[in-house]
């Protein structure tokens, strides 16, 4: 009777529990079958040191040094630690709790049958042992959960060292554009001062006017004014990439030149495939899976919670011939009857937030098949900007060089050669900034395509 009386118990209870919440189908993710902008890179796999493919060892000598010395980095690493060491702490919380304690003393007591004082040295050892067998999965879940919340804290780490890896790399690219930037200003202004001091013999010689003398000063100071400038960017990102790199802003070593630094393919995978091999993506699949286990630890609540205990020891006095063992052993059963619905509130909240981690997941992977397609359009886009921009170029080269043998040949007035200096002077920067962004585009595709990350760090 009284096991039926229990099973009733149990049943009544796991009752309350209700129906285990699903996951709304809204957050459920579908890969694409195949990119809309794939450039039609071979497939394969990304190499796990991608920096290097660009030829420049001192680019892959900034990116290697943002990863060891990154202040990000090693808070990231350290977060990790500290879900490493929730874990274990959730672990220990399924073994039995073994503790000890030892007292003794002198002591003066009254004989209570003789009424005369009794002078004693008494004490006591004894062990205890607690251990709750969850049987229900209380315990057991809140452990797994605490286990994939340290798989999504490495898979997080790893996250923000494939971002400093890229950002390091970028901002290499982006220093080179600008070393390139000025070299052409210098170019620039050295042709003008020529043009300049051109333009000052021809009107002291009162072959061309003042106004072709003062448009010539214009165009040099125009030019002049536009190195300062250039300089100070070089400044300011190189101060940047220092610190990204964990250092004191300094000069940063160039390699080679922003036009021979290779522009490497770069392999495509899959848009399954990607949602494998990006750390982002299981870093929220992890959040997700430890949502889903809190959620079960949360209803498990429901349920009784049975524990045993027992203890053991020796009590020893000087008033005793020997030591006298003790002893007890026990166990308990705590099972709630009524909480107002503290608990129905509580697996409601746990719910919500596993929930709201199914829809973070959905968001991420999102977002990671956008950036792949973004940067794809952005590399095939550029590169016909680029072969557009030099073609340009070279059109431009030559009608300066017409403008000018006509302009000292007095064919022609000085704006046509001054119109032909600003154009060249615009495409060659733009070719410049071009080729940065074409670069940069081709390092956030490492990036989006997960950078060769392959999870083998994670805890197991």
């Amino acid at each position: 009777m009284t096991r039926v009386f229990a099973i009733l118990v149990l049943v009544a209870l796991a009752g309350c529990m209700g129906p285990r919440p699903e996951i709304p189908p809204q957050a459920a993710i579908v890969p694409p079958d195949a990119w809309r902008n794939d450039p039609g890179a071979a497939q394969g796999e990304v190499g796990a040191a991608w920096w290097r493919s660009f030829g420049d060892p001192e680019l892959a000598r900034v990116v290697e040094t943002a990863l060891a010395d990154n202040v990000d980095i090693a808070i990231a690493a350290e977060r990790v630690a500290e879900a490493r060491g929730q874990f274990h702490s959730a672990q220990a919380q399924r073994w039995p709790d073994v503790t000890g304690a030892a007292e003794g003393g002198r002591q003066r007591d009254v004989n209570p049958g003789f009424g005369i004082p009794e002078n004693q040295t008494a004490g006591q050892a004894e062990v205890s042992i607690a251990y709750d067998l969850d049987l229900f999965g209380l315990l057991s879940e809140a452990s797994e959960a605490a286990r994939a919340q340290l798989l999504s804290g490495e898979a997080a780490r790893d996250n923000v060292r494939l971002a400093v890896a890229a950002s390091a790399a970028s901002g290499y690219i982006t220093l080179r554009a600008l070393d390139a930037r000025l070299d052409v200003l210098h170019r620039t202004l050295a042709a003008r001062a020529d043009s300049f001091r051109i333009a000052r013999r021809r009107a002291e010689a009162g072959y061309a006017s003042q106004l072709d003398l003062a448009q010539a000063e214009a165009d040099y100071r125009t030019a002049e004014q536009q190195i300062p400038a250039a300089q100070l960017a070089i400044a300011r990102q190189e101060d940047g990439l220092s610190v990204l790199l964990g250092e004191n802003p300094r000069a940063i070593a160039r390699g080679i030149a922003l036009e021979n630094i290779s522009l490497p393919s770069v392999p495509a995978a899959l848009p399954g495939v990607l949602m494998r091999r990006r750390p982002d993506i299981i870093a929220a699949e992890e959040q997700l899976v430890a949502a889903d286990h809190a959620l079960d630890s949360a209803r498990a609540a429901f349920l009784p919670d049975v524990r045993i205990s027992a203890d053991g020891g020796l009590v020893g006095s000087t008033l005793i011939s020997s030591p006298v063992e003790i002893f007890s052993l026990g166990g308990g059963i705590l099972a709630p009857l009524f909480d107002a619905g503290r608990l129905d509130a509580q697996q409601e909240t746990v719910a919500a937030r596993r929930n709201q981690a199914a829809f973070a997941y959905r968001k991420t992977a999102l977002n990671a098949f956008r950036e792949v397609e973004d940067a794809m359009a952005a590399i095939r886009r550029l590169n016909e900007q680029e072969a557009s921009i030099a073609a340009q170029r070279d059109v431009l080269s030559r009608a300066l060089k017409l403008a000018t043998s006509r302009y000292r040949s007095g064919y022609s007035p000085y704006l046509d050669q001054l119109d032909a200096e600003r154009g060249l002077l615009a495409s060659e920067l733009a070719l410049v900034q071009t080729r940065a962004d074409r670069l940069n585009a081709l390092v956030t595709l490492y990036q989006a395509l997960g950078g060769g990350w392959d999870g083998a760090g994670q805890a197991e």
